[in-house]
């Protein structure tokens, strides 16, 4: 058996396309142009990467596009005066503080701050709420991209067993609750489960993120799975190179399982468009208009 390589960057494409066009329509028909602010706590060499490339994104889809720096050193009081100014500035839809913070600004300090409604990465309590509920309207942007892949490869989930391994507020958890209300029968593993192995040998579904590069070996994965590696791991290469890998050991994964992503180019190709699309929901939805079909 060879897997089916799920491309990510295709589907990413195809979301990417329609924020545009609901965008451009937005702006003609109601004079509203989303704004996407970035926050950054610090000078850490990855986030900057990550909110220059959300900047750039923003800009290319017909967005205005914010950005703040914060020395490292920035006192709690002063990151949560910055947010309480964007959550009131009308020009801004959607407001993403970037984490890791460091040590003296607590995350929870932050997302209690953050306005629900401009809440794009839907991190606060109020939307992690709103999701147990079914009721969300913001969606975490990985788990969201993962429930696109596997509407576009597989189809229907419901019944087929999903396991998560990782159970973060970033992804974790809120994976976990898109998957139930697909009606599929989930599990979660983390650090405590007993007997890993046999626990991601049941799963139709194996979503993986913890963090650790090719954790999951190939036999652990049940033949014919459906396997999304959510990982983003670098590793040596050696010659002085690094490498980045996910959190199952590709090779020999595919040669069992019925479809798995690839990393790079999987998951994390849907986290910036979804994040444009939350926006572009917050929009909408702070102006008082129809729900966008994206």
């Amino acid at each position: 058996m060879t897997a089916i390589i799920i491309d990510g960057k295709a589907v990413a494409a195809k979301v990417r396309e329609r924020v545009v066009a609901a965008t451009a329509k937005l702006k003609a028909e109601h004079g509203i142009v989303p704004g996407l602010a970035t926050v950054l706590v610090g000078n850490d060499p990855a986030s900057e990467i990550y909110i220059r490339n959300k900047g750039k994104t923003a800009k290319a889809v017909g967005f205005n596009s914010f950005h703040d720096s914060l020395p490292g050193d920035a006192s709690e009081a002063t990151v949560l005066a910055k947010v309480k100014a964007l959550n009131a500035d009308k020009s801004v839809h959607g407001i993403l503080v970037q984490m890791p913070l460091p040590r003296q600004v607590r995350d929870d300090a932050v997302l209690d701050t953050l306005d629900p409604a401009k809440d794009v990465d839907a991190l606060t309590p109020y939307n992690a709420g709103l999701l147990l509920s079914g009721r969300a309207h913001l969606v975490s942007c990985t788990p969201a991209g993962v429930m696109m892949l596997l509407k576009e490869y597989v189809g229907d989930v419901a019944g087929m067993e999903a396991l998560v391994i990782g159970r973060s507020l970033l992804f974790g958890k809120p994976a976990a609750q898109l998957l139930l209300a697909a009606n599929a029968t989930v599990t979660m593993a983390h650090s405590r489960t007993r007997d890993l192995k046999e626990v991601c040998r049941r799963a139709d579904i194996l979503v993986a993120a913890i963090g650790k590069p090719n954790f999951v070996p190939g036999d652990w994965v049940k033949p014919g799975a459906v396997v999304l590696d959510v990982g983003i791991n670098r590793i040596d290469a050696g010659e002085g190179r690094t490498k980045v890998v996910g959190d199952v050991a590709y090779d020999d994964a595919a040669r069992v399982a019925r479809a798995i992503t690839p990393v790079p180019g999987g998951v994390g190709a849907m986290t910036i468009v979804n994040l444009m699309r939350n926006t572009l929901i917050a929009a909408t939805a702070i102006h008082g208009l129809p729900p966008l079909d994206i």
